[in-house]
């Protein structure tokens, strides 16, 4: 994209892939994420005084899509991906200038070496995505409790979420199975499926990529069955 702006860091976040990543923050509170601070970010002054705030404004760039270009009207998935709004009136990852925001949850600052990182909560944004701005949020001007969120004004019904056996196994041999299955609840109870599926049985079974695992499942109605969860290696092909 002509005209870029400086990226200041990098995203690590549980969502290797876009399939699954919550449509939007505080979806998924169990998920942790960090922000890795490049170039001449990456110093001390940078983060100076941002212990104050408990949530932060990131600005981030939706560099996946950029190849694909946009279009003027988009199908939300919480219109059930069938009418057509216009692309200011959506989150559509699909922008003019692929730019992306979250308000997030800051969870404090660590330095390893040199290498500082910012620790975040509440995060929606895919691992490795690049970071052009980080704010402060403010309560008292950002937070307005009588805003009207029209055809997403409330939050999304959740799916009931099961874990058949081999799965239950594998992450009671785990070292952090607790968390990785939190995190697998609230990620899957969104149902990452295309809106026009959402409430009805499928037949196919689906993988997603979080942490270094690959979580199979399928969907029957309103309750998604985690089928299996195995390790991801570096040479296997992602479903």
């Amino acid at each position: 994209m002509s005209g870029s702006p400086e990226i200041i860091g990098r995203i690590h976040s549980p969502y290797k892939e876009k399939f699954a990543v919550p449509r939007q923050p505080k979806l998924v509170p169990s998920a942790t994420a960090r922000i890795e601070l490049l170039g001449e970010a990456n110093c001390p002054e940078a983060v100076r005084g941002l212990a104050q705030f408990s949530h932060l404004w990131v600005l981030f760039l939706f560099d996946q899509n950029q190849s694909a270009g946009w279009k003027p009207t988009v199908r939300p998935p919480r219109l059930g991906g069938n009418e057509r709004i216009g692309v200011f009136a959506s989150r559509s990852t699909f922008r003019p200038n692929s730019i992306g925001m979250s308000a997030v949850e800051f969870k404090g600052i660590t330095q390893q070496g040199q290498q500082i990182f910012i620790e975040l909560g509440n995060v929606d944004i895919v691992h490795g995505t690049p970071v052009i701005d980080i704010k402060p949020y403010l309560p008292y001007s950002d937070a307005i409790p009588s805003a009207a969120g029209g055809y997403a004004n409330e939050a999304p019904q959740l799916s009931e979420v099961c874990f058949s056996e081999p799965a239950r196994r594998c992450l009671s041999s785990h070292p952090d199975g607790q968390h990785l299955r939190s995190v697998i609840q609230e990620v899957l109870a969104q149902d990452p499926r295309p809106a026009y599926k959402k409430g009805k049985t499928d037949e196919k079974e689906y993988a997603v990529h979080l942490f270094e695992m690959n979580v199979r499942f399928t969907v029957q109605q309103n309750v998604i069955t985690v089928t299996s969860i195995t390790p991801v290696t570096p040479s296997q092909n992602h479903p």
